[in-house]
């Protein structure tokens, strides 16, 4: 199977949502859509607000609407947006 380098920023409905809870239901989706979860940073908006920005790796033939609709029915989540697709080699 080839992936993709996928990057998606994931929008929270408050500040004070958890961050954590949200993580950890994302890497549920992932994992039954046959995809990794590579690396989750955290990046400041504003006036409290926090987003996740999620990089996975991507099964290269999967739809990515996929993946922001199913992380878009998390609890706690406002929007989905991808924000990052490259092709790996190897």
């Amino acid at each position: 199977m080839v992936f993709a380098a996928l990057k998606i920023k994931v929008m929270p409905e408050s500040p004070e949502e958890d961050l954590k809870k949200i993580e950890n239901s994302i890497s549920e989706i992932v994992e039954s859509l046959s995809a990794k979860m590579h690396a989750v940073e955290i990046e400041d908006v504003a006036f409290g607000l926090r987003a996740l920005i999620i990089t996975l790796a991507w099964p290269e033939t999967q739809d990515l609407d996929l993946i922001e609709e199913k992380v878009a029915q998390v609890s706690g989540v406002n929007s989905v947006q991808v924000i990052d697709f490259r092709r790996t080699i190897g």
